[in-house]
């Protein structure tokens, strides 16, 4: 939530700044990294070199086309409950690629969380193109700019979540190494955000340009777009550093539920504090993405089951 909270601060002055927060992300991190598991360039991977340029090919990929969504008429919400597919996307692929096969309530959860994303992007599309505000003409124009964000959610989902499967066949092979995976996965991009230069050149004279701030306790005066790029960097490594780990030191349902949990705790966040709009459909919508999510995860099952040994403890005592 904090890391959305100063990624809002600056997309609302900026609303173009997604590669430059991303290019402070990254770099952070491949510094971090640098110093800290690859100790200087003295040690080598466990994971070969090429698997992981496949790997960040993909996550570059998927990390630019959701920034670039943002600025394609997608609010924040609908941003977050369409990356909510992922779980349904990587099932999809799995069955289609790794010819996996599943459960009646594996394939009722992807109807759920469909049904769910179906229905707000559909209420979100209505909000476009009623919007009382703009001629036709310009109203046409706003609609299909939505709808090209609309595809590139689309494409950043499917990708995600083959870049899903890449990574679980690599760990499979060669064991999990998370840090090692964060570290890569955030310095062999470095280089394609040369394509972004004059992009993030711009935004960095607007942040310097932007109101002086006085960093509490530091005595510190700098420009406020740099603290909020600052605190959204340092948050989120956290958040994903966290996220990196927990695939390697928990189950994947623990996984899956801790997850949804953030984006639904993110989601309302969002919702509440940047005062987008929200109807009822939009809440059925949310509501049948997350249950679904969360019956993908057998949640039920593992709360029954927990519940009936609570119950038989005292009689075994």
């Amino acid at each position: 939530c904090f890391s959305l909270l100063f990624l809002f601060h600056a997309l609302r002055q900026f609303p173009g700044c997604g590669n430059i927060v991303t290019f402070s992300q990254f770099l952070f991190i491949a510094v971090e990294g640098f110093i800290f598991e690859a100790n200087f360039g003295r040690k080598s991977p466990a994971i070969p070199i090429r698997y992981y340029f496949i790997m960040v090919a993909m996550f570059f990929t998927v990390s630019v086309v959701n920034n670039y969504a943002l600025n394609l008429n997608i609010s924040m919400p609908l941003h977050m409950i369409f990356r909510s597919g992922s779980l349904i996307a990587s099932m999809a692929l799995g069955i289609i690629i790794l010819k996996k096969r599943y459960s009646v309530s594996k394939y009722t959860s992807i109807a759920l969380v469909s049904l769910g994303i179906f229905t707000c992007t559909f209420m979100s599309a209505k909000q476009v193109a009623s919007d009382s505000s703009l001629n036709e003409e310009d109203g046409l124009q706003v609609f299909l700019w939505w709808l090209l964000g609309i595809a590139a959610l689309t494409f950043a989902l499917l990708m995600s979540a083959r870049m899903g499967i890449f990574q679980e066949t690599l760990y499979k092979r060669f064991g999990k190494h998370s840090k090692e995976a964060l570290f890569y996965n955030h310095a062999l991009p470095l280089p394609g955000f040369l394509l972004l230069a004059p992009n993030i050149y711009h935004h960095a004279v607007l942040f310097n340009q932007s109101e002086p701030f006085r960093v509490p306790g530091l005595g510190l005066t700098l420009p406020i777009m740099w603290f909020y790029l600052f605190m959204n960097v340092i948050t989120q490594y956290v958040c994903i550093r966290g996220v990196f780990i927990l695939t390697t030191e928990c189950p994947s349902l623990t996984v899956t539920l801790v997850v949804t949990l953030r984006k639904f705790v993110s989601l309302i966040f969002s919702i509440l504090y940047f005062r987008n709009p929200f109807t009822a459909w939009h809440w059925l919508g949310t509501a049948l993405v997350f249950l679904g999510t969360l019956m993908y995860a057998e949640v039920w099952n593992s709360l029954g089951s927990l519940l009936a040994r609570c119950r038989r403890r005292p009689k075994e005592e």
